[in-house]
């Protein structure tokens, strides 16, 4: 079974968030329902695949561990930046042996998400922000079914409060019908819209020539959106079923006026998630050393390095790894404009300059998902 994909998926779904529901207007927790749920989706999608069942149990007993143990060595011994640096690289080594060393290990579902949650914990655990890790708290984070295959990144300490918390009769109500919205709307999106930009892109947009390239480079774009927005939708809105308000993904990112923008509305919470736990750490490092005095020049080699991450995160092909830097050109670019131009400062706010803005953000925001699909190829030989 394809979780959010296949019929049979949607009619599990829909019988086990009945209790779900009932549980939620009688004014009782949801953790252990959602996590028995998760669990039930979690064999239908992988119980006929015991290696890959098998790896998710190491994989999840690795990351728990690591966390906890370095928890203890946190309170005991203080911020050791090797000890740091050590638990964080291990939390990532399985992803990357997945990713980088052979497609058998650690191949099941999710993992790529799961490592931001567990890389997240050990760095917050050496910020001290995370101070216990509890085992139940933290397999149902990493298994909660809605978003374990791509998302949206919950918070760990988000995702626990929501978890322990008892919703009061009312706003489960509006909860639940919020999400069940979210659901139609994102199959909509997904089966329906996304479905009909994919066809055009096979249909018109295969051809060799100008034509064919712009025809595909706007139809997939669109195509992604809806695609990966329907998806996200339909997660966040079954999370809501069960009582765990995971953050929304896309907010009108082809509205964007600037490509930092447009990183603000686009995959919200790997966007932030990067931004925050990379982006911001790079920085930090390249002022600490006093190496690098611009604090513009360092914004733009974090830009750089923190995009290039998330292109080589996607995959280790050539148009991947483009993708990111393409990104990270554009924000350093952005970025240089916005600090050092006199007629961007003069004329940021009025109506005529927003419309060009949007303009041109668009176009580069296609451009970029053509690159993304790996379709240039094609068109430059």
């Amino acid at each position: 079974m394809q979780l959010f994909v296949d019929y049979s998926f949607f009619l599990w779904l829909a019988a086990l968030s009945v209790p779900a529901f009932i549980l939620g207007v009688m004014e009782k927790p949801l953790r252990h329902y959602g996590f028995a749920v998760s669990l039930l989706f979690l064999w239908f999608a992988l119980g006929a695949n015991h290696r890959a069942l098998a790896f998710l149990v190491l994989f999840i007993a690795m990351e728990y561990g690591g966390a906890e143990c370095y928890r203890r060595l946190r309170q005991s011994r203080g911020r050791v930046a090797w000890q740091y640096y050590l638990f964080l690289c291990l939390s990532i080594l399985p992803l990357c042996l997945q990713k980088f060393g052979t497609e058998h290990l650690f191949a099941f579902l999710g993992i790529s998400y799961m490592t931001f949650k567990s890389a997240q914990m050990i760095i917050q655990i050496y910020d001290g922000q995370i101070r216990e890790v509890k085992l139940f708290e933290y397999i149902y984070m990493m298994i909660f079914f809605p978003v374990i295959t791509s998302g949206p990144i919950d918070r760990s300490e988000r995702f626990r409060r929501d978890a322990e918390r008892v919703i009061p009769r009312g706003e489960y109500l509006e909860l639940a019908g919020r999400g069940l919205f979210k659901i139609l709307l994102g199959y909509l999106y997904k089966d329906a819209v996304a479905a009909g930009f994919y066809q055009l892109m096979r249909w018109f947009g295969m051809g060799l020539d100008l034509k064919g390239a712009l025809i595909y480079m706007y139809s997939y774009g669109f195509y992604l959106f809806f695609d990966f927005a329907g998806y996200s939708l339909m997660a966040v809105g079954a999370s809501y079923l069960f009582g765990i308000r995971t953050p929304d993904n896309f907010r009108a990112p082809f509205l964007s006026v600037d490509i930092k923008d447009f990183w603000d509305r686009w995959h919200i919470t790997l966007s932030h998630w990067f931004r925050d736990f990379i982006f911001s750490r790079i920085s930090m490092d390249i002022m600490k050393t006093r190496k690098i005095k611009s604090r513009l020049a360092i914004g733009c080699i974090a830009f750089m390095i923190n995009m290039g991450i998330m292109g080589l995160w996607h995959g280790t092909a050539p148009y991947y790894i483009a993708y990111g830097l393409y990104h990270g050109l554009l924000l350093s670019l952005t970025e240089v404009y916005q600090k050092k131009s006199k007629f961007y400062k003069k004329h940021k706010k009025d109506r005529w300059f927003r419309l060009i803005e949007w303009a041109v953000t668009f176009q580069l925001v296609m451009f970029g998902f053509f690159l993304f699909s790996g379709r240039i190829t094609a068109f430059l030989k």
